[in-house]
């Protein structure tokens, strides 16, 4: 029997679930599957939101060849495979030529050779990409892939999601064990019907006291999609803010036994060294950038010394969050009073009207006058910082 998690997949739009900004009601989404459009795309979101679904309807919705890869398997011979028949196809019909359409799921670990190598037959239209993420991809997809995708940012599900999801599922819970399921999955589909699933086949119900006896009983393998990615690294970060050497290295040791990406957990440590260290120790954004570039140009096995390198020694600096709690207090104010007339001191003064009118009039280089527009004039961001 297939897992829940298949039977319940959604096979059209309006079964789907969540993402209300992308396909609601005159939504972009929508909109181009409504009308018909297929063109290339990349999801960026949390795990278990609905990435792969919506490129299955996507496909389903245009007619299209679906044809769907892991960049954590696959390779170039896999897209020429893929390509080699949309060419054949191509050829072999008289009426109007439809693109397939490849999913390949964790695009960010595609290297740049093989995103390279992918670019023409996205280019030249031979295949219509979705690409589905879990990180940034500015900073892991190629700019000339990226300028002929559309990026899609999806949100993780809201818990009147979670609870239709639930419901359609036609199994008794109690209230009490729902929120229990809607609390543990945290916005993850898959993660909740991977709980239930399982549940379900261990003892026959929903009852709150065997989904929890299920959940301490399941074989705690490292999945680098789901669940123990997020909480894995969660609890290495939170090893280091709390300068526990070996809370930080043992969680480092689980990610790294357990394929984890060396340039994920380098990139959190670049973030931790400016977030939570800052002013203490301004040197450390300056290492954990060199175990960053290093992890890029050795690669495992030899990069977990590295990692490990770093974070013993981010664990061990003082922290102080003045400059992050500084920048943020600074940010709502931005956003609370929009853009507040500047000060005429500081304003730029090129042509001589400029001047005439007060521009750069009373600049001094030195001063220890407030510079903030006069709404803001008293306000300081940045607290004494702990050394």
């Amino acid at each position: 029997m297939q897992p829940l998690a298949a039977q319940l997949r959604p096979q059209t739009l309006d079964e789907f679930i969540g993402q209300e900004h992308l396909v609601g009601p005159d939504k972009p989404l929508r909109k181009a599957i409504e009308n018909k459009q297929a063109f290339s795309m990349i999801f960026w979101g949390p795990p278990g939101v609905g990435k792969t679904t919506l490129a299955k309807i996507i496909a389903r919705e245009n007619n299209r060849d679906f044809y769907e890869l892991s960049a954590v398997s696959a390779g170039k011979a896999d897209i020429r495979e893929i390509v080699q028949k949309a060419e054949a196809s191509q050829q072999s019909l008289t009426a109007t030529y439809l693109p397939p359409i490849l999913f390949l799921d964790e695009i960010h670990r595609f290297n740049k050779a093989q995103q390279d190598y992918l670019l023409p037959f996205v280019e030249d239209g031979t295949l219509i990409l979705i690409g589905a993420t879990t990180e940034n991809p500015s900073f892991e997809v190629i700019s000339a892939l990226l300028s002929r995708t559309r990026i899609f940012v999806l949100k993780k599900l809201s818990e009147d999601n979670l609870r239709q999801i639930i419901k359609n599922t036609k199994q008794k819970i109690t209230k009490e064990a729902e929120d229990w399921l809607v609390t543990f999955s945290n916005g993850d589909a898959r993660k909740l019907l991977t709980i239930i699933d399982n549940t379900l086949i261990l003892y026959g119900d929903l009852d709150l006291t065997h989904l929890k006896d299920t959940l301490q009983s399941s074989h705690l393998n490292y999945d680098k999609k789901g669940e123990e990615h997020y909480d894995t690294i969660s609890a290495f970060i939170k090893s280091m803010r709390a300068s526990n050497v070996d809370g930080a290295l043992y969680y480092l040791a689980r990610m790294v036994a357990g394929g984890e990406d060396p340039k994920f957990i380098a990139r959190r440590m670049v973030i931790f060294a400016s977030e939570d260290i800052g002013l203490a120790q301004p040197t450390a954004l300056v290492v954990a950038n060199a175990v960053f570039e290093a992890v890029h140009k050795v690669g495992y096995p030899e990069a977990q010394i590295n990692l490990a390198h770093g974070a013993a020694y981010l664990a061990k600096c003082n922290k102080d969050r003045s400059a992050y709690d500084a920048y943020f207090s600074a940010l709502h104010d931005v956003e609370k009073l929009g853009n507040l007339p500047i000060p005429m001191e500081l304003r730029n003064a090129p042509t001589d009207l400029m001047k005439s009118l007060g521009y750069g009039k009373g600049y001094e280089m030195y001063s220890n006058k407030s510079l903030l527009p006069e709404k803001l004039k008293d306000k300081k961001y940045l607290k004494k910082s702990v050394s």
